[in-house]
């Protein structure tokens, strides 16, 4: 029914047209592999920095561990110290590329510290936009950046300076009694911790530079 017929001496041609459109057609989808190669690890490379910055901005921060004012004089509050270290999970806190931001009802300021140390874990005295920063434990002696849980440093706050808005400020400014100030302390990668702070309603019995609880 069939028949099979065999000439040895046909043979199959390619044009040079057609093996050209083959090459291109292989080079096209080489180059389009490429550019999706390159992109997908663009996109997942941008995917992981968006990731880790977000984690940093939830976990590298620091922990106010317990503050204090100092009076001035009967009604108003001169300074703020706070005992802070690192949160749970954080990595390390560079406090001289941290910032504090201060408002009160009559002031906001953006706080840094940007004084250096005298060599023995202490620094400047704290101004109208500066903090001062006091080592309490250091495990490794890197003071100024809190890299262990057993890390602990003091922030003073000179808020008779920050109120009046330059230094030497006597100890008639501050805050007043009964007042509140918002404190929000931000390290280099974003993340924040906020401290809301009110004076005390009283300070009868309070002589200038005693510690008083807030």
């Amino acid at each position: 029914m069939f028949k099979n017929i065999f000439n040895e001496e046909d043979r199959g041609q390619v044009g040079i047209g057609t093996l050209i459109v083959f090459i291109a057609m292989v080079l096209v989808a080489a180059i389009a592999a490429g550019v999706l190669v390159n992109t997908a690890g663009f996109l997942q490379a941008t995917a992981e920095d968006a990731g880790q910055q977000s984690v940093n901005k939830v976990t590298n921060r620091v922990e106010v561990l317990n503050t204090h004012g100092v009076v001035g004089n009967e009604s108003n509050i001169q300074g703020i110290n706070m005992t802070v270290r690192l949160a749970a999970g954080s990595s390390s806190v560079d406090m001289n590329e941290t910032s504090i931001k201060y408002l009160s009802s009559k002031t906001v300021q953006t706080l840094t510290n940007q004084t250096t140390t005298d060599g023995d874990g202490t620094n400047e005295v704290a101004d109208a936009d500066e903090f001062g920063l006091t080592m309490v434990t250091d495990d490794d002696g890197s003071f100024g950046v809190l890299n262990s849980m057993n890390d602990r440093y003091e922030v003073t706050l000179d808020t008779a300076d920050i109120e009046t808005g330059n230094d030497g400020a006597d100890i008639n400014n501050g805050l007043t009694t009964g007042e509140q100030v918002t404190l929000e302390i931000t390290s280099r990668t974003g993340g924040t911790t906020q401290v809301i702070l009110t004076m005390p309603q009283q300070l009868a019995g309070k002589e200038v530079d005693d510690p008083v609880e807030l």
